[in-house]
């Protein structure tokens, strides 16, 4: 299985993106001690080129996005690098057109993909503790954050035609980290989504 992994966690302002380094980095340990996987990496705080970066995404079969949310978006280096990287591998991999036709644009929005039979997942972390999403009368009015902010970023995944894993969400990391107990979550997390579905897969 061929993994692509990105990290989006930018160095800007206040932000060293340690976290999401530290995350990325356990990441590519787990899939490097395992014969099963390949990977490719890239950082958004690096030089990258367009062109190769179009050719990560076809060549994987899971892209593996890491990613803080500043002010309920992504940092605009990962969406740079989105915009740049997408608009580049039109017609070229990534997608061919919005999926609509001429004779009856009405219909088939977001049907244009190309990257059909890949799959993505996506991690997150937040200041806002996970009570702002599920408790009443809390910011995020009980939308999940896969349905209230990421929801775009969702559909811009559709759009190219991957299907969504599990993903995970990490809390609080300003003000009341625990490193060690979302680590210990996430490798959890990497067993159940990766190494046991390889297992089930062999057994059929």
């Amino acid at each position: 299985m061929k993994i692509f992994i990105i990290n989006g966690g930018q160095v800007f302002g206040h932000s060293g993106g340690r976290f999401n380094a530290t995350i990325t980095a356990e990441t590519i340990a787990f899939f490097e001690s395992q014969p099963e996987f390949e990977v490719r990496t890239t950082s958004i705080n690096d030089d990258y080129n367009p062109t190769e970066e179009v050719e990560k995404y076809i060549w994987a079969d899971v892209v593996i996005y890491h990613t803080p949310i500043w002010w309920f978006q992504v940092p605009h280096g990962l969406k740079k690098y989105i915009d740049v990287v997408f608009t580049a591998g039109h017609n070229k991999g990534i997608y061919k057109s919005d999926g609509r036709s001429a004779k009856n644009p009405a219909i088939n929005y977001g049907t244009g993909g190309m990257l059909h039979g890949k799959k993505y997942l996506l991690t997150t972390s937040w200041n806002a503790p996970k009570e702002a999403f599920t408790l009443p009368g809390e910011f995020f009015n009980e939308k999940s954050v896969d349905e209230g902010p990421l929801f775009g970023f969702h559909r811009m995944n559709a759009f190219t035609g991957m299907k969504p894993l599990p993903g995970i969400h990490f809390h609080d990391v300003e003000k009341n980290a625990d490193i060690e107990t979302d680590l210990k979550r996430y490798r959890y997390h990497l067993e159940e989504t990766f190494v046991g579905q390889l297992q089930e897969e062999n057994s059929l």
